[in-house]
């Protein structure tokens, strides 16, 4: 039995719970619930603030968790990256109100910075005096105690909303990621939960392809969709016919039909893919 902590809110909630659903993992929280039990995987879900999961999974009180990597570099630890993740994807970066004179990180020199991320901005824009917030930094400027704010950035309607302006690139980049406690990485039950979301994950980039060809064809279209090892050749009841399918890549699919539609192959059918192991 292993212990995952999950996020228990914010942007990383829903899609966290999704893919595990869409895994197998039986993961549902109740509105009072803190942990959930998953027998048949031999799993314990904990769900925890996603900044407090680093310290958690880093000092071997769960064996593995899922937040953001903006949240582990913020507490100085590290756990075992394990998996990057295709969700929550988000920016660090400073703003200032419209009309203020900053263009660069430079420029705020010496300024009153709030942040929830205190050890990265201080890491990133040293000689600020910072003043820590748990959350509602944009706000700070207005109530008169910070000069600029550095706080996550998803689409920038909230700032644009403070009336405040993006300087400068990001202090960090971010995303989800799935991390183990150093040492457990080789547990089984945390080898299986990798396996099963960078299953899914990679079926994202995949689908099937399937279609009939007439055996002088069967070398050109094979060359079209040489599958992951080799395309599944069947001979077909009709004499000099054959069934292939193969694997493609999701962005070459629509080119690869027009391909084997050229050719002269039939009954071409393109189909999504759930879950892949390669």
């Amino acid at each position: 039995m292993i212990k995952v902590a999950l996020p228990n809110k914010g942007q990383l909630f829903e899609p966290t719970m999704d893919i595990l659903s869409s895994c197998g993992y039986k993961v549902s929280k109740s509105l009072r619930s803190l942990s959930t039990m998953d027998a048949d995987n031999q799993v314990e879900f904990y769900f925890l603030r996603p900044g407090d999961i680093p310290l958690y999974v880093a000092n071997g009180i769960l064996d593995a968790g899922i937040t953001g990597k903006d949240f582990v570099a913020e507490k100085c630890v590290s756990p075992t990256c394990l998996l990057d993740l295709s969700y929550g994807a988000s920016k660090l970066c400073a703003a200032v109100p419209v009309g203020h004179a900053a263009k660069t990180l430079a420029d705020l020199k010496g300024s009153k910075i709030a942040t929830s991320f205190p050890n990265i901005v201080r890491g990133t824009l040293p000689g600020n005096e910072l003043v820590e917030l748990e959350g509602a930094v944009e706000i700070s400027i207005k109530l008169g105690i910070a000069d600029a704010i550095v706080d996550i950035v998803e689409t920038g309607s909230t700032l644009k909303a403070a009336g405040l302006r993006i300087i400068g690139e990001p202090l960090f980049e971010s995303r989800a990621a799935l991390y183990a406690h150093p040492g457990r990485e080789k547990q089984e039950e945390v080898l299986i939960l990798k396996s099963r979301i960078e299953g899914k994950l990679l079926a994202q980039e995949y689908m099937m392809v399937e279609y009939d060809a007439p055996e002088a064809l069967l070398k050109a279209a094979c060359a079209i969709t040489p599958g992951i090892e080799s395309p599944t050749v069947m001979s077909l009841e009709k004499s000099s016919w054959f069934s292939v399918k193969a694997m493609i890549k999701k962005r070459e699919s629509q080119r690869i039909l027009d391909s084997l539609s050229k050719l002269g192959c039939k009954g071409i059918i393109l189909t999504a893919v759930d879950s892949v192991r390669i």
